[in-house]
């Protein structure tokens, strides 16, 4: 069992991640995986758990956390009639099984291979963050069945690789198919918990060598349980500073950021 010296830290660092996360989330509706997998990976890798499948539990328990916080915002936004329930359920299916390939998948790689996925995928997104425009769009209204049979499995299957829960491609693809922005980050809430759940179950069932400690498959369990009681308490803060500050400032800083994490994530991957 881990000594005092080694617990203490890890609770205050996860405090701290799980702070950041929850007002990141409130702040931009940035969901808190893209800033959770990185930060797990830095805090296990700098205590010393820089096992092969270290990543493995970075995006697992990313996605544990995923489950609740996604449950939670799609409850606060079917309050004010946001979510769009027709489309939620007829992409449930489609992103269920990319999120369960996506499980297989990640079983198989390793951190290095991860590492070069998590931090293409981000700057990608980073870079839509700090260009990309509200007034983009394709489409006045999502494509039909053919569409949804081939992007929601890949949709599902990028974010399970990512450890996110789908808002970062799930709201750009509707908004851009003519879905208004609070109605298409309510609905990709709802995509969160049908990526989640499924890939969080596959993992609890995935063993990890050197995993972290108290950590069940690929999920540690003390980073779930510290970093949801800290995103629950930070969200709201987030969301009350988000109605006195600039978001589209504070979107391209953190743009800025997520570019940096990505670099340095992949000049890691290959020292």
């Amino acid at each position: 069992m881990p000594d005092l010296s080694t617990l203490l830290p890890l609770v205050a660092i996860l405090m701290a991640v799980g702070a950041f996360a929850g007002v990141l989330a409130g702040l931009l509706g940035v969901g808190g995986g893209i800033v959770l997998v990185p930060a797990f990976f830095y805090l296990f890798s700098g205590l010393g758990y820089g096992s092969d499948d270290l990543m493995q539990v970075c995006v697992a328990t990313s996605l544990a956390t995923i489950i609740v916080t996604s449950i939670r915002s799609v409850m606060a936004h079917n309050k004010r009639g946001a979510v769009d329930w027709q489309i939620l359920r007829q992409w449930v299916v489609p992103i269920a099984i990319g999120a369960v390939i996506g499980v297989l998948v990640v079983h198989q790689l390793s951190t290095s291979t991860m590492q070069i996925i998590f931090a293409i995928m981000v700057f990608i997104i980073a870079s839509y963050m700090m260009f990309g425009k509200s007034s983009w769009q394709i489409a006045d209204g999502l494509p039909g069945g053919l569409f949804r049979a081939w992007f929601g499995p890949l949709m599902g299957f990028l974010s399970v690789l990512l450890g996110i829960g789908g808002g970062s491609i799930g709201t750009p693809m509707q908004t851009l198919h003519g879905i208004p922005i609070h109605r298409a980050v309510a609905t990709s809430a709802g995509f969160g918990v049908t990526i989640a759940l499924p890939s969080a179950i596959g993992f609890l069932l995935t063993p990890v060598a050197d995993a972290p400690p108290y950590s069940i498959g690929a999920i540690n369990i003390p980073a779930f349980l510290i970093v949801i009681a800290m995103t629950m308490i930070t969200a709201p803060l987030g969301a009350t500073l988000a109605h006195k500050l600039d978001p589209k400032k504070l979107k391209r800083v953190f743009a800025v950021f997520l570019m940096l994490v990505a670099l340095n994530m992949l000049r890691k991957a290959f020292l």
